[in-house]
């Protein structure tokens, strides 16, 4: 693996997780319960629960591509938002936050290991690190959403603290 594959590959872990530019998003989600998840907001148009399915069936979908499989493209954009505002309950919740989590542990187990400027097969133009670059500033993105949710609720910060407070 090049210096240069190396020192991206790093970057890409710290954008991955949610090192330095705002709080790690495994210590964002987990503490919020089905309740919470699924309360909505007269000034957002999509719940905590929401945005996190919409994150990781994207994430997924990215995953796969740079795990060389061809995802389905869905018809619209508007496939990978759920309709339901809600989890059904608090185990299903917590397993939509481990799936999610579980992505986002991939993502950096093929930052750390893969050559990032592989080109996808099934992706023209694109590179395994492109995608992953993707995944990472596309959860940011929503993250800040659901950050911004939390503050309208009084739900944050989190246990043990938030970045920013």
């Amino acid at each position: 693996m090049s210096d240069v594959n190396q020192s991206f590959g790093k970057a890409l872990v710290n954008a991955l997780i949610g090192e330095r530019g705002h709080i790690r998003i495994a210590k964002a989600l987990p503490d919020i319960d089905a309740e919470l998840a699924g309360r909505t907001h007269e000034a957002m148009p999509y719940t905590i629960y929401q945005l996190v399915k919409h994150m990781h069936y994207w994430q997924q979908f990215m995953l796969e591509h740079v795990e060389g499989r061809k995802p389905q493209m869905p018809a619209s954009v508007n496939e990978s938002w759920p309709t339901e505002t809600g989890p059904q309950d608090n185990d299903a919740w917590q397993e939509d936050i481990r799936a999610f989590l579980s992505g986002i542990d991939l993502a950096v187990s093929i930052a750390e290991t893969a050559q990032l400027n592989d080109a996808l097969p099934h992706f023209p133009g694109e590179t395994k690190g492109g995608l992953l670059r993707n995944i990472a500033s596309h959860n940011s993105y929503h993250l800040g959403e659901i950050v911004l949710l939390r503050r309208f609720y009084g739900a944050w910060p989190p246990p043990g603290g938030g970045y920013p407070a």
